[in-house]
């Protein structure tokens, strides 16, 4: 009997029932495991992409079976579909009427094979579907659907393709966000699909020997089941559901008394974003810049849409070491100093405020600080680089900072939509409250601040009145000098200790907003209130000049969360001031002789210049070899990527061949040289009779040899006498030529077809293939 009919008493593998349930077991525990991609993208597009790919990978894994395809076969029908149904799935922004792909398309596609899985480790999630980051999902379904349905069709072991809907969820939730979206109902779910999958495999392999058995026997027409034989399968998959029903009761009932108290760590909480804002100059070290006569009166950048007195910003910075204020830290844990890149929105719906659409064009302004207003919901670059802008923007929805990689430069535009946060009023700020934000500590601290914060709060209770008499305390002796023009009294830049103490010990409170928004934030971090500094522009109108530059404070509070407030002091007349008194004590009159004038001695030795001031020689043949070596990294790792399934093959047939080779007793060793002998047989396209003996399988292979080594190797086994080892040798000497006398007479494709072939790969290879 073949292996494609039926038995008298059950069905073959390739029955209709066997691939029809099959097929609704791996769809059932796909579809559950592919839940774990629904926080990725939150999108219907996953929706329609899962149903999809399930639905190609088993036309492509069911005819395969049922025709038998050679592997390569089977891998080019799955790289062919990917290609014609990849585009519409996968890059929908990138087809012609929704459905017809565009080569720009199917550049992204193939691209996104290899780049996908690292862009969507350094996004904001979701990502609905954009760019291209659905692919990695279509490779990751289409491969495991087309892989694990054909293993389960076609193998002896089709209990391994169970590992495959397994190996969809560990993937998704690897890729996922850090904290659990359903963290134990899916796995729970999967797991019950999984073993139930594997009860009727069990259950189906037991009915198809015993009747096997039956129709073989001599008196198989006189036999008969037993009555309850046919019940028996449902009965153990019955059993099996109530004790995992009982089991997943008791563990979603722990997690829901006693949820997880910590996020899980996965890819993205371990991988290194491309943008790093520790790696730039802190935006507020250049604030006096803007105040030179280059830059206060020139066009920095054009806004439409901001009302005349709307506050753009720049950069949020939240990390005082006593020199600079920075975005973030490398040594305390910083929720503004981690940037990811978004997809095309952000949602902001959860945030009471005001809607905004600027338009905004670069001119004079130059960085990587992109400016922003509010919480962003939306960007569209506009300008001729769009795209290059696109893939390098960055946003941290924490402090509400932007930036783009490269920078920006004149001619760049774009459109930003935006969710203003509601503030408090004035009088309702002695109301407020600190909040639970969390910031790094300040460092280094002024002692002259602290003092006179004392001497604002002395006697006011609450933390908002204190905070409240903080600010008006700054403003009431505070006065603004950037300390550029001839009439105005000087006033030192920088935010370090040393300038905030003068600020505090002065005669007079001189300073302008890099040094009033600084202390005014170290106060309210003070007085217990989540405080950052903001670097950014109040506009005038339309056109935002460096005259327009500013730095104010935002407070983390309980009720509405961060709020803006300017601690800056009015801009008013300095009084002059005041002298030091001092005492004239009349002295005699002393004859002073003059003094003796030496030459000047001048140091004429250059000063040698630093490693860091010289210039690197650019060696262009260095540059040459290295651009090659890239070039031929990227081929290698294509190459590695399309050769990885064939080497894994190869591999696993070599390791199966060395355990045989060198397994414990000489009698093992025989069998294992017999089987070995089976396997290449089968893998050169022989098909022998099921269940067929040594001596059959042999006529069936051809040639004197063959039929040698089958009666050897019965006398081996069955003989009462133990073989010996030069036995064993011999087999294996005989194997390795008849081996070597199927490759007689092909060509190179062939033999290589029969080294990557999959049709001796199971029961005994995957089963023993990480043991001994």
């Amino acid at each position: 009997m073949s292996r494609g009919q039926r038995n008298s008493r059950g069905f073959s593998p390739a029955s209709p029932l066997f691939i029809a349930v099959n097929v609704a077991m791996f769809w059932v525990s796909t579809g559950i495991a592919a839940t774990a991609l629904w926080p990725i993208y939150r999108s219907t597009a996953i929706v329609i992409l899962v149903g999809s790919a399930l639905g190609f990978g088993t036309i492509i894994a069911v005819i395969g079976a049922y025709f038998r395809w050679p592997s390569p076969v089977v891998m080019v029908a799955t790289v062919a579909a990917f290609l014609l149904v990849g585009v519409p799935l996968a890059v929908p922004a990138k087809t012609q009427y929704g459905v017809l792909p565009t080569a720009g398309g199917l550049v992204d596609l193939v691209t996104g094979v290899a780049l996908g899985w690292k862009q969507l480790l350094t996004i904001t999630l979701p990502v609905a579907d954009y760019q291209a980051l659905l692919v990695p999902a279509l490779v990751l379904i289409l491969t495991t659907t087309v892989v694990g349905l054909s293993v389960a069709l076609r193998s002896t072991r089709g209990e391994i393709a169970a590992a495959f809907p397994v190996l969809v969820f560990l993937v998704a939730t690897a890729f996922g966000p850090k904290f659990p979206d359903r963290p134990l109902v899916t796995p729970i779910a999967l797991l019950v699909a999984v073993l139930l999958w594997l009860v009727w495999l069990r259950w189906y392999r037991r009915r198809t020997a015993v009747n096997s058995l039956l129709a073989q026997s001599t008196d198989a027409a006189s036999l008969d089941r037993s009555p309850d034989a046919g019940v028996a399968g449902l009965r153990t998959a019955v059993s099996a559901a109530v004790i995992l029903a009982v089991a997943s009761t008791a563990a979603i009932g722990a997690v829901a008394l006693v949820p997880p108290a910590a996020d899980r760590t996965v890819l993205r909480t371990a991988i290194v974003q491309p943008f790093d804002p520790r790696d730039y100059v802190s935006p507020l070290s250049a604030f006096r810049s803007y105040w030179q006569p280059a830059t206060i009166d020139s066009t920095l950048f054009q806004v439409r849409g901001l009302p005349e007195g709307g506050r753009i910003r720049l950069a949020t910075l939240d990390t005082y070491n006593g020199v600079v204020y920075s975005v973030g830290s490398s040594r305390v844990t910083s929720q503004s100093g981690s940037f990811t890149r978004v997809p095309s929105t952000f949602d902001q719906s959860a945030v009471d405020g005001t809607a905004q659409e600027l338009e905004v064009t670069i001119r004079g302004y130059s960085g990587v600080w992109l400016p922003t207003t509010g919480l962003f919901e939306a960007v569209d670059f506009t300008s001729a680089d769009a795209a290059t802008l696109r893939d390098g923007f960055y946003y941290n929805n924490v402090s509400g900072t932007a930036a783009v990689v490269g920078g920006l430069v004149s001619g760049d535009s774009y459109t930003l939509s935006a969710i203003t946060p509601r503030q408090p009023t004035e009088s309702e700020l002695a109301t407020l409250d600190p909040g639970s934000a969390s910031v790094p500590i300040p460092q280094d601290v002024p002692d002259q601040l602290t003092a006179t914060l004392e001497g604002y709060t002395s006697g006011v209770s609450g933390a908002g009145n204190r905070l409240v008499a903080a600010l008006a305390g700054l403003k009431a002796d505070g006065y603004i000098s950037h300390g550029i023009g001839v009439d105005e009294p000087a006033s030192r830049s920088g935010h370090a200790a040393d300038r905030i103490s003068q600020l505090f010990t002065d005669s007079r409170m001189i300073g302008d907003a890099e040094q009033y928004a600084v202390s005014a934030a170290l106060m309210a971090k003070d007085l217990g209130f989540p405080s950052r500094v903001v670097m950014g522009f109040l506009a005038k109108g339309e056109a935002v000049t460096g005259a327009d530059v500013s730095a104010w404070i935002e407070i983390n509070t309980a009720q509405f969360g961060w709020v803006t407030i300017d601690p800056n002091p009015l801009v008013r007349d300095i009084p002059e001031e005041i002298p030091e008194e001092t005492s004239q004590i009349a002295r005699p009159q002393t004859i002073v002789p003059p003094p003796v004038l030496e030459p000047d001695r001048f140091d004429r030795q250059l000063t040698p210049d630093t490693e860091q001031q010289r210039t690197p020689d650019v060696n262009l043949a260095l540059q040459a070899v290295l651009a090659v070596l890239r070039v031929l990294g990227w081929v290698a790792i294509a190459a590695a990527v399309v050769l990885a399934p064939f080497l894994v093959i190869v591999a696993a047939k070599f390791r199966r061949r060395k355990l045989r080779r060198n397994a414990s007793t000489p009698i093992q060793r025989i069998s294992g040289g017999w089987q070995e002998f089976e396997n290449a047989v089968v893998d050169h396209g022989l098909s022998p009779e099921v269940a067929s003996t040594r001596t059959e399988f042999a006529m069936a292979a051809g040639g004197v040899q063959s039929a040698v080594l089958a009666a050897i190797a019965d006398r081996a086994i069955f003989a009462p006498d133990a073989p010996s080892g030069t036995d064993a040798d011999n087999v294996w000497r005989a194997v390795d030529e008849l081996q070597a006398s199927l490759d007689d007479g092909l060509t190179r494709w062939q033999r290589i077809k029969a080294r990557i072939s999959l049709r001796s790969l199971g029961g005994y290879s995957f089963k023993n293939f990480f043991s001994r």
